[in-house]
């Protein structure tokens, strides 16, 4: 039915995402969730609130040679790590809403049977792996391969480093989400359907084991931030780089298969209009989205240090470390409805979730 392009995310150099508006009614449902939640008039406690789960939102944007074209202006949640290991996890017993169609509602549960009763997808994940400088990502037939018996090896995989399980960013994980599902207890104003929590941890050991030892790593980003001649901001985050080329009013944006998919698994495509001036070259978004794309070139770290290191903080006692750099944060709201009950199928998933983690860190 929809063959256009897949859907992708732009990283602006100003440390926000742009993801474009869906076809209606999708897109303007979520825009509109948007503006309910960070009108600044808003006053409701459980909107200010839910604020803080969210992507801050900057309102909307459209390039000038291209106003038809609209994008939502969010915060990107994994600029201030290093090295993000991310993924995305669609909560809630139905990732249909209550006015799918039959067809829709076959096709949906087809795709996953067990979400009634686990609760929860993983889409996808991304982890780097600190002995090979490289990371492992999945795609969403990894998640949709994964069983009640397999469910949580899956994600116990997301936290696994090549070296030790990453039990400090999963304690954080569970005190997150446990914060997300009293907010939910909470509340009985809108029910989420296909919607996902975005989970974001540093992978870096620059980022952790710096502080154990006096060693000095040599790792450094391997591209300068900075200026091209022409006043071209070129910025290198997490394998996408975006140059924003100011003086003809265009944005041209090559895209690396990695973070962008994150802020929106939305396998239905974009209207084919044309993007007239925009030219936005983003890549294909297929299956192979998940595959790595090359890293900027860094200095490998000298000897064994990292290895040292790494053991080290793999085995120490959680209370002597410092809170790892944790995200997590609801995104993707394209399905979101006004509610007079609390929304049980998002608290489900949200709970079978926790087990999930709490078992991986007990076991």
């Amino acid at each position: 039915k929809e063959n256009a392009s897949l859907v992708g995310i732009l990283q602006h150099p100003d440390g926000t995402v742009l993801k474009q508006l869906q076809p209606p009614p999708r897109g303007p449902r979520e825009q509109e969730f948007y503006n309910k939640v960070y009108d600044s008039n808003c006053c409701d406690s459980v909107l200010l609130e839910l604020r803080e789960y969210l992507p801050k939102y900057f309102g909307v944007w459209s390039p000038p040679t291209a106003p038809n074209d609209t994008y939502l202006k969010l915060e990107d949640v994994t600029r201030k790590f290093n090295k993000p290991c991310i993924m995305d996890v669609k909560i809630g017993q139905k990732s249909y809403d209550p006015y799918a169609s039959a067809e829709k509602i076959q096709q949906q549960v087809s795709k996953y049977p067990l979400m009634e009763e686990i609760g929860f997808l993983v889409l996808g994940m991304r982890v780097y792996h600190v002995s090979s400088d490289s990371y492992e990502t999945q795609n969403q037939h990894y998640g949709r391969s994964l069983t009640k018996e397999t469910v949580k090896d899956g994600i116990s995989k997301f936290f696994h480093n090549g070296y030790c399980l990453r039990k400090d960013a999963i304690a954080a994980s569970i005190r997150k989400v446990e914060k997300i599902l009293e907010w939910f207890e909470g509340q009985e104003q809108l029910n989420f359907y296909a919607s996902s929590l975005l989970f974001v941890y540093e992978g870096s050991c620059q980022a952790t084991t710096m502080r154990l030892s006096d060693v000095t790593l040599a790792e450094k980003r391997g591209v300068p931030k900075g200026l091209l001649s022409g006043g071209d901001i070129l910025e290198y985050n997490n394998n996408i780089h975006v140059i924003n080329a100011t003086e003809n009013g265009k944005i041209e944006a090559s895209v690396s298969k990695g973070l962008s998919k994150f802020y929106a698994l939305h396998k239905k495509a974009y209207s084919k209009r044309p993007h007239s001036q925009l030219s936005l070259k983003v890549e294909a978004l297929e299956q192979d989205v998940w595959k790595s794309s090359a890293c900027i070139t860094q200095e490998h770290l000298n000897g064994n240090v990292l290895p040292q290191l790494e053991k080290v903080f793999c085995h120490m006692p959680a209370e002597l470390k410092e809170t790892p750099a944790v995200e997590v944060r609801m995104i993707d709201f394209a399905h979101v409805f006004p509610s007079n009950a609390k929304d049980e199928g998002y608290i489900y998933g949200l709970k079978n979730l926790i087990t999930v983690l709490q078992n991986i860190l007990d076991n």
